[in-house]
């Protein structure tokens, strides 16, 4: 069975009510989470969180005005490729780079994995390439962050058939065995961003839900409560993330599996089949 560790990589400030309707204007702390997933094929990694390459990025032109909406704070003890290191993992040995989609803090450290197979949806992919100024930053991507030998290293998860769920994952029905184990599915989870994914993980405490930015704080799925509705000048469409977040609801109300979003901010949540980097 798989295993997972969570790194935090960076993380950024907004206030509660811009992700949680009715929580107030205090400002409110979202880790960006990447997480390393063991399994029998190899070393798979699921986004990666912010980099330096984020900065450096973001620092001219109309990019500029991404860091100035969602202040960061990375230091140079969050880098992932360093927090993989210490945990015994080099960069060379990660075999495939999952992409729950496009948005720049999943993105940042694409470059540091040079030797990694690269993977995400075709239409995510389709919906930000060519992308460049005023036009990327409105999707929450830069398109920098890119490594130059992308197209050829890139491969699309609708390159895998689809196949049953387990019916204890319902609503989830379908879904994409990428690992060839039946360790990672990938599942569709529209709403968020054009093409968003999440990934099913098969542990030996059961599955694991990597749900991304379906919701930004487990108050969401957890309460069936969304966000401001100001979200969705950035967010991709309404109705389908209300769809999603009501799949996770379910989802969570059976009890059947673990459900980990990228922004998740209290430790109380993190459960204890999930290894968090840097802790016992």
């Amino acid at each position: 069975m798989a295993s997972i560790t969570a790194f935090r990589v960076g993380h950024c400030t907004h206030p509660s009510c811009m992700v949680l309707k009715g929580s107030g204007l205090a400002s409110r702390c979202f880790p960006s989470r990447a997480y390393l997933i063991e399994t029998r094929a190899g070393l798979y990694l699921w986004d990666t969180g912010y980099a330096e390459h984020f900065r450096t990025a973001t620092s001219r032109g109309v990019y500029r005005m991404y860091a100035w909406v969602t202040p960061i704070s990375f230091d140079a003890h969050e880098s992932l490729q360093g927090q993989l290191r210490a945990h015994g993992v080099a960069p060379g040995d990660i075999y495939t780079l999952l992409l729950s989609h496009f948005h720049a803090d999943h993105i940042a450290g694409m470059r540091d994995f040079p030797g990694a197979r690269l993977m995400c949806s075709k239409p995510g992919w389709d919906a930000v390439r060519g992308l460049s100024g005023v036009a990327a930053v409105r999707q929450a991507f830069v398109p920098e962050l890119l490594p130059p030998d992308i197209a050829a290293r890139l491969s699309f998860v609708e390159s895998v058939p689809e196949t049953a769920l387990p019916t204890a994952l319902q609503p989830f029905t379908m879904g994409r065995d990428v690992s060839g184990t039946g360790e990672i599915y990938i599942v569709d989870l529209p709403g968020h961003a054009v093409g968003h994914i999440g990934a099913f993980v098969l542990q030996d405490g059961g599955w694991t839900l990597l749900a991304s930015d379906a919701a930004w704080v487990p108050e969401s799925f957890q309460q069936l409560r969304g966000p401001s509705e100001l979200s969705f000048l950035i967010q991709h469409r309404r109705a389908p993330y209300y769809a999603t977040l009501n799949r996770l609801h379910q989802l969570h109300r059976s009890g059947n599996a673990q459900i980990r979003i990228t922004h998740e901010d209290t430790l109380g949540y993190i459960p204890a089949s999930i290894t968090v980097a840097g802790r016992p």
